[in-house]
């Protein structure tokens, strides 16, 4: 069985919130390339805290409300 990543994230739900921003718009707006964002969104890659500081500011809304953290069980 495959370990989720202990890194969540609402980046498509907030896209589709705003307008339904595309992936490639949104890659446009911080900086990387849409296959990033197709990443992130899918939780195989966790931005840098400056990528992720700039993808909460599109949206509006602070980090906490984009990206969760949940750490393993012992």
């Amino acid at each position: 069985m495959k370990k989720r990543p202990p890194i969540t994230n609402r980046v498509g739900e907030l896209r589709e919130q705003h307008g339904a921003m595309s992936q490639a718009e949104l890659a446009k707006a911080i900086g990387v390339s849409r296959q990033t964002i197709i990443a992130i969104e899918q939780g195989h890659y966790s931005p840098s805290l400056e990528r992720a500081f700039l993808i909460a500011r599109q949206f509006g809304v602070g980090i906490e409300d984009v990206f969760g953290w949940e750490p393993e069980d012992p």
